[in-house]
């Protein structure tokens, strides 16, 4: 049986199909903020963004989400938004007769499943009605008990439960639908993507994939580890439109994912000039315009190899031209780097500390990018654990799903601290939360 490949429309831009990878990205400001989200917006779309996300954490925000849509259309930004919504379904049927479309976890509408599907049901009529697309988003970690119980948190987990979702649409007759299989561990991120690709084939309807590894981090490893889940899927013919989700101005995020969507219309190639294998290891060449095109470049080079086993090691050598366009010798020490870098976002060694941290949202009542860096300096010298820093408590503790120890935004200037799922630390403040952290990880050594 051949399967029908589906497109999706959001304004004016179609996903999938023969379009061209669509960028996109997602706001940090606070949905209530009119002012510093339409500047924010206008710098997104200036920079390249297709597509804008928005987040909308209950009714009280739709007036807002109104007045960001109007003024962008007031400024002549025709950019889609896209309302992010989590748990309330009355919400989410608020927001797309508003926007152009809505990302949902369906499963979140309601604990009992069977109420959940007939909000699901709810909303999708609303969207009929008013052309609006929607993102069946689902994130390792944020699956709920339903799914779990019966398949474990993994990725077949998530491929399953996203395949229900879309049976629904299917059954009613809807088809302007994305969906997403989000982690912020490369190997069940991509696993995910594989399982769901061969079940919608299966189906005989093939949805438009939406791309991305969620909680990526920030610097050379969120940007090494993006490419490396992100550029997996993309050479394997999964992936219509993509977010790079990095702990920084979200504007930084939008290069990155600009030169994916590029690659893999071979718009751009890559500044390896030579390799060479030596049993399961390869040493690598390059002559990169950049130093961040070298990071971009060896992590879609070598990462699928690397997740797949097909090799175990990678040194590098060559070039990249610094912001003056001299050319800089990689020695030894930096291909170590690179190296270790690379290796620890394939999930092959662990030469530091495995950082999960959410990029912000409106969410988020703290100043998320300040305490991840403090984070990482007072606990760069941990081997063999994995810290969350998350932005709040509405997603964030199921999003950390395979963290050791979690740093979560309470708000009011307060953390909760986290060893695995459960809350050890309630109402620490910021001033004193980096300190109890460590404390207790390293207590939990001796």
């Amino acid at each position: 049986m051949s399967s029908k490949r589906l497109t999706a429309v959001a304004g004016d831009v179609q996903i999938g199909g023969d379009s061209p990878i669509v960028v996109q990205t997602m706001c940090n400001t606070h949905t209530y903020d009119v002012e510093e989200t339409v500047t924010q917006c206008i710098r997104m779309r200036d920079a390249g963004a297709r597509l804008i996300r928005i987040t909308v954490p209950g009714l009280n925000e739709i007036p807002h989400l109104q007045a960001i849509r109007d003024r962008l259309r007031e400024a002549g930004v025709s950019t889609p938004l896209v309302a992010d919504i989590h748990f309330s379904s009355e919400t989410a049927i608020a927001a797309a007769r508003i926007v152009e479309k809505v990302r949902i976890n369906p499963g979140n509408f309601h604990k009992d499943h069977q109420q959940a599907r007939e909000q699901f049901l709810r909303f999708l009529d609303v969207c009929k009605e008013y052309g609006t697309a929607v993102r069946v988003g689902l994130n390792h970690g944020s699956l709920g008990a339903y799914i779990t119980d019966l398949y474990g948190n993994t990725p077949l987990a998530m491929a399953k439960a996203a395949m229900e979702w879309l049976q629904m649409c299917i059954d009613q007759d809807f088809f302007n639908v994305v969906v997403s299989l989000k982690a912020s561990n490369t190997l069940v991120m991509v696993e995910a993507y594989r399982l769901l690709e061969k079940m919608m084939e299966e189906k005989g309807y093939v949805f438009p994939v939406h791309v991305g590894v969620t909680e990526a981090g920030n610097g050379d490893s969120g940007r090494i580890k993006s490419c490396v889940g992100i550029s997996t899927v993309l050479s394997e013919g999964i992936g219509d439109t993509i977010r790079v989700s990095l702990t920084e101005d979200p504007v930084h995020e939008i290069p990155v994912a600009a030169y994916l969507a590029d690659r893999y219309r071979q718009k751009v190639f890559s500044s390896l000039t030579a390799v060479s294998i030596e049993g399961r290891k390869a040493i690598a060449t390059y002559a990169a315009p950049s130093r961040e095109r070298l990071l971009l470049d060896l992590s879609c080079d070598f990462g699928k190899r690397l997740l797949d086993r097909e090799l175990d090691e990678v040194s590098f050598q060559g070039t990249y031209q610094d912001d003056n366009g001299c050319p800089v010798s990689i020695d030894k020490a930096f291909s170590d780097y690179l190296s270790d870098e690379l290796l620890q976002a394939c999930r092959r060694r662990f030469y530091r500390p495995e950082y999960i941290a959410c990029p912000g949202c409106g969410r988020t009542m703290y100043n998320l990018q300040e305490a991840f860096e403090a984070v990482k300096a007072r606990t760069a010298h941990l081997g063999n654990v994995v810290i969350a820093v998350m932005g709040c408590i509405v997603n964030g503790p199921g999003e950390m799903a395979d963290a050791d120890w979690g740093y979560v935004g309470e708000g009011n200037r307060k953390v909760t601290i986290y060893k695995g799922k459960e809350p050890v630390l309630r109402h620490v403040p910021e001033t004193e939360a980096v300190d109890r952290l460590v404390e207790l990880i390293e207590a939990d050594r001796r």
